[in-house]
């Protein structure tokens, strides 16, 4: 009962440190991911393109140049972000990617944006992927 409390006093501990990381106000001019959306569940058949939806909150200054995204042990890459909605406190983008070539990876994403005159790179958002044959 005792290795029961303290797992949950553990979880809730970490609950509210990420949560706290997850609510701290935008910097002036910043940008910041909040969730990418996996199509299919994350079932995908490897190497077919899928659209990606990503959700961000900015503080309306920011412009999203390209989205930079790789599985696993992949290099990055950089992807046309497309059907950017921006809206008053954020909004969202599709990102046309293949799924990864093997059978289960995370999908990791951030984006290079102009805020202020100066180029700047995203906190990234990742999702898993789980292939299945053609």
């Amino acid at each position: 009962m005792k290795c029961i409390l303290t797992i949950l006093m553990g979880l809730a501990v970490l609950f509210v440190i990420s949560s706290c990381a997850t609510t701290e106000p935008l910097r002036e001019g910043e940008l910041r991911l909040l969730k990418m959306q996996v199509p299919e569940y994350g079932n995908v058949i490897l190497g077919h393109p899928y659209k990606f939806n990503i959700i961000f909150e900015s503080d309306g200054s920011a412009e999203i140049i390209r989205a930079v995204c790789t599985c696993a042990d992949t290099a990055p890459r950089a992807y046309q972000a497309e059907n950017v909605t921006y809206g008053s406190q954020g909004g969202n983008f599709n990102v046309y990617l293949g799924a990864c070539n093997t059978d289960s990876q995370r999908m990791v994403c951030s984006v290079d944006y102009m805020s202020a005159g100066k180029k700047r790179r995203s906190n990234s958002v990742s999702c898993l992927i789980y292939g299945i044959g053609r």
